[in-house]
């Protein structure tokens, strides 16, 4: 590319940090556009007219700021780069000026290392980041700095999401308003059941995307976790005791975990010929007590942000935090409905099919899951023992990767299921249990059957797209064809099928 570098893409080539992805990359060219790749990478290009005075790491910093993207783990990469001297002389020749106090701020939070400059004690407080693009959480002064921290979590976890047209699309939706009136143009008797059997189906949708047969009793635990999810505090139901306990309540008895993971995990599938592809590497065991604690500050600091954005920061957080060998996933898609229970997204007592959403288009969630997997596979290094055990080669390089996640994608992904669970599948399955009602009635009135015959008839008629199915025809030998005939007639009347 002619165009020169500038911003952040300047300071990624000069400091050679190729391994880090940006998501916004500026260029100086003789016009202005804006070009997105297929991974979602923003290529912008800016007038000469923003062509720096100086030009120097700290005015592409200071640049970066303004026009780039927010990206901590690549902001504490290059302020470790700058020296120190260079920011504390910027710093001091404006003193006042917002963004070199917010560069003063930056360096502190993420280096965990103090400046020897003076407090800024008699200006006004400036927002960290603009509000008007990201998602901000409860803002915690800093009068240090004079600085809104208005960050989602704190330097131990702390996610990013853009307020994209997508994601601001599906939160304009009155989703309250939907659900109120799907819950009174219903009776309570079929809310009840519809519920009863929503959970159920929460429950093995949640097993069969990760391929899982469930016994009964584990399907009956799930449930039971599902109906309560919201009611327990957000510190206690982070503690790694009432998580260990969430796990062992859902996996298998013989892979119940007793703690957090002491040995570095990953995922990944063996081939035909036993080579293994590993698709993701989990954070090193050293790092998962200190970031579980920090995703649940996370989780409190962001209480009043929207509960979609809230559900898909925290589950999303905890399964690429992956703490556990087994039932990560299904406890990330448990943590979806605990956030939208817990901040009264739903009436009380509804769930909504999220997780069968996710089955009916696994491609999505699988890129929505890789979105964030990829760009660390790029990242990091790694080897096997002797022993075939998982060792992270640099793991002082991609722990910004695991602390400061940008979870957009995933957050864009989450409002589509939660918007198609709303407003498609849960009518769909209240309207279909209501037919099912009606036709089990005029079946009774025509023949006076066993309820288990009919929920039978009924199923089989289903399952055929509205024509009983003349292999099923031996089960109901003590029926005349004539009155075959009459109840799939019901049942294509209440269901409008096409005759």
């Amino acid at each position: 590319m002619s165009d020169k570098y500038i911003g952040s893409t300047w300071l990624k080539q000069n400091y050679k940090l190729s391994n880090i992805k940006l998501s916004h990359e500026s260029y100086l060219g003789a016009r202005s556009k804006v070009e997105v790749s297929q991974d979602g990478t923003i290529t912008e290009t800016f007038q000469m007219n923003y062509a720096l005075k100086v030009d120097n790491p700290i005015s592409h910093f200071e640049f970066a700021l303004k026009y780039d993207d927010v990206q901590m783990n690549f902001f504490k990469a290059v302020l470790k780069s700058i020296p120190v001297k260079d920011i504390v002389e910027f710093i001091r020749s404006a003193p006042n000026f917002k963004y070199s106090r917010k560069i003063g701020f930056w360096y502190e939070f993420l280096t965990k290392e103090r400046l020897p400059v003076e407090d800024r004690p008699t200006i006004n407080y400036v927002d960290l980041i603009d509000s008007k693009r990201y998602f901000t959480g409860v803002i915690i002064k800093n009068s240090r700095w004079r600085i809104n921290n208005n960050l989602l979590g704190d330097v131990g976890f702390c996610p990013t999401i853009k307020k994209t047209n997508a994601i601001l699309k599906v939160l304009a939706h009155d989703f309250s308003e939907t659900l109120n009136k799907i819950s009174k143009n219903y009776s309570p008797e079929l809310l009840k059941r519809a519920n009863n059997y929503l959970y159920k189906k929460e429950t093995r949708s949640s097993y069969q995307i990760e391929k899982v047969e469930p016994s009964p009793d584990r399907i009956e635990r799930f449930v039971s976790l599902l109906s309560n999810a919201g009611k327990n505090d957000i510190g206690e139901l982070f503690s790694e005791e009432s998580l260990v306990k969430l796990q062992n309540q859902i996996v298998d008895p013989r892979f119940a975990a007793t703690g957090f993971c002491d040995f570095q995990n990953y995922i990944g599938q063996t081939t035909w010929n036993y080579d293994e592809i590993i698709s993701y590497v989990c954070p090193p065991p050293e790092l998962l007590s200190d970031l579980m604690i920090e995703l649940s500050n996370t989780a409190i600091k962001m209480e009043g942000v929207y509960p979609i954005v809230r559900a898909a920061a925290i589950a999303f957080g905890f399964v690429f935090i992956h703490p556990f060998e087994d039932g990560n996933g299904r406890i990330h898609r448990f943590l979806i409905h605990d956030i939208l229970s817990r901040d009264n997204f739903l009436p009380s007592g509804m769930i909504i099919p999220v997780s069968a959403q996710m089955v009916n288009n696994m491609g999505l969630y699988d890129d929505a899951l890789e979105a964030y997997s990829k760009p660390l596979m790029y990242m990091i290094k790694y080897t096997k023992n002797e022993e075939q055990e998982l060792l992270v080669l640099n793991a002082s390089e991609v722990e910004g990767y695991y602390r400061f996640p940008d979870l957009t994608i995933q957050t864009e992904y989450l409002c589509k299921v939660i918007e198609t669970a709303v407003s498609y599948d849960l009518p769909n399955e209240l309207n279909f249990l209501q037919n099912y009602d009606e036709a089990k009635g005029l079946m009774k009135q025509r023949v006076d059957m066993p309820d288990k015959l009919i929920d039978l008839f009924i199923r089989f008629t289903h399952q055929n797209k509205g024509i009983f199915p003349k292999r099923r025809r031996n089960t109901f030998q003590m029926l005349k064809d004539d009155e075959i005939e009459a109840l799939q007639s019901i049942f294509q009347d209440v269901f409008s099928v096409e005759k």
